[in-house]
């Protein structure tokens, strides 16, 4: 039974989603009611964070083992001698895994609330306390130490400030108030620093705030997948087309042994700052950053012998990533989808736009992988479809490791075409969240096999350019 509802979208964005999961081709292949079930189950787990914390080790630095025992000793610390295992992946050799322990249905709720934010929300259901600039209204009284009931607005309805709010609010878990409503609310300014600290938060899940911060970077499953499918090697040129905040950036450079040039790039200053934190952080060098609108990339003239940065001259680059700007669909915990469909549509003329700069940008006998965190078809499979009719130099190329499902039918691709694509559909699992008895009594395998399913929204395609025309 699903803790929270189901996501909820605007009704011109249910209506087009419903067509997608409903189209011809996959009713012919699963049958109405079948679809009709994954969708539905989609649509739920959606609502739900994963159930497993998943962070790539800095392997630049220090060997999985060494952080994994290092991560141990931290979760031990923070969930009080609870025994929650740090598990290896197979596949993945650089990622731990962290089972999240939940929803706990037995919290008591607190008279005094804490209300924060959507995305401040869904933070804390993945293992963050709340931060001030997330907190959108308290109760009349709350004093710094008391305990409080933290709820999410999910539909962004509660004015900042208010003492009471009657709208729409999902329990989140309780915690400690480290700052009185009046400190929360200064005439002087929002305040930066910790708000609430979440002592039973709905799904317990390790918080990262500065633990091993040179060693470690949380990143979703599939997003560690997608370098490892680039399979970047040490000297050759790689372009990040859309590369912010940086963590498949510095995936790359770490699996290049840091040996060769990431070139990431990304429309906006901030991010662009943060892709250099992140690489200076983990002590990666291979890195150039640059602010650049990717459709731009490609330079129709001379470039000068000392130019280091875009645009690029034609078939510049062995490999090349475009983990492509998309509507976002399958980020997860999301309880409601604020985006209209002008703006769910509007994603995939300028992935085209991305991926045609893309293709004269590789080299010949060069990797060119497509990557989005969405789950529509419009982005992925029919975005596959057009480029293979588009680029007669693309071929499909087998990915690994495949850890996820094969492509989504209604883009009219083949089932060998299919079989080539990776998309991650959380709809594949059976239920949500899982108690210490459950996580107890699970085999290794089976714990693994439940990450690889229960995790993101995700689609990646991987081709190689044969000739240069």
């Amino acid at each position: 039974m699903s803790f929270f509802p189901k996501i909820s979208f605007q009704c011109e964005v249910e209506e087009y989603l419903t067509k997608v999961f409903r189209n011809n081709e996959l009713i012919a292949a699963l049958g109405t009611q079948e679809a009709e079930n994954k969708y539905q189950s989609l649509l739920s787990h959606l609502s739900h964070p994963p159930s497993f914390t998943t962070v790539r080790v800095n392997t630049h630095l220090a060997s999985v083992k060494h952080v994994k025992k290092l991560l141990f000793e931290e979760i031990q610390k923070q969930f009080k001698g609870l025994h929650v295992p740090v598990l290896e992946h197979p596949k993945l050799r650089d990622i731990l895994l962290i089972p999240v322990i939940g929803p706990r249905r037995d919290l008591k709720k607190h008279a005094s609330e804490v209300i924060v934010g959507a995305q401040c929300g869904y933070a804390v259901l993945r293992g963050a306390h709340v931060y001030v600039p997330g907190i959108v209204s308290t109760s009349r009284f709350v004093k710094a130490g008391d305990l409080v009931s933290v709820y999410s607005d999910i539909e962004g309805k509660c004015k900042r400030g208010a003492k009471e709010f009657e709208g729409v609010k999902v329990f989140l878990g309780n915690g400690i108030s480290e700052l009185s409503r009046s400190e929360i609310f200064s005439s002087s300014g929002p305040l930066k620093g910790l708000g609430v600290r979440m002592v039973e938060p709905v799904y317990l899940s390790p918080s990262f705030d500065s633990v091993l911060p040179n060693h470690l970077f949380l990143q979703n499953l599939p997003s560690v997948v997608v370098s490892h499918i680039l399979n970047p090697q040490p000297g050759e040129k790689i372009l990040d087309m859309c590369a912010a905040p940086g963590g498949k950036t510095t995936h790359v450079a770490t699996l290049m042994h840091d040996q060769g040039e990431v070139i990431a790039m990304d429309r906006i200053a901030n991010k662009v700052k943060k892709i250099k934190e992140n690489a200076e952080l983990l002590q990666l060098n291979c890195i150039k950053a640059f602010c650049y609108d990717g459709t731009k990339a490609l330079s129709v003239g001379k470039r000068e012998d000392a130019q280091e940065g875009p645009p690029f001259l034609p078939e510049s680059f062995d490999r090349i990533l475009l983990d492509a700007p998309c509507s976002g669909m399958g980020q997860r915990p999301n309880m409601a989808y604020s985006s209209t469909l002008k703006e769910v549509t509007s994603y995939q003329p300028l992935q085209r736009k991305l991926f045609t700069v893309a293709v004269k940008l590789l080299k010949p006998r060069g990797v060119l992988v497509y990557s989005t965190c969405t789950i529509t078809l419009s982005e992925n499979e029919e975005q596959v479809a057009w480029a293979l009719k588009r680029f007669p130099c693309l071929q499909l190329h087998p990915q690994e490791p495949h850890i996820g499902g094969e492509g989504m039918k209604g883009a009219g691709l083949s089932f060998d075409q299919l079989k080539l694509l990776q998309r991650f559909d959380p709809s594949a699992v059976m239920s949500h969240g899982m108690d210490m008895n459950s996580l107890q009594d699970s085999r290794e395998d089976d714990l693994i096999s439940l990450a690889n399913k229960d995790c993101i929204g995700f689609f990646i395609a991987k081709f190689i350019k044969s000739n240069s025309k």
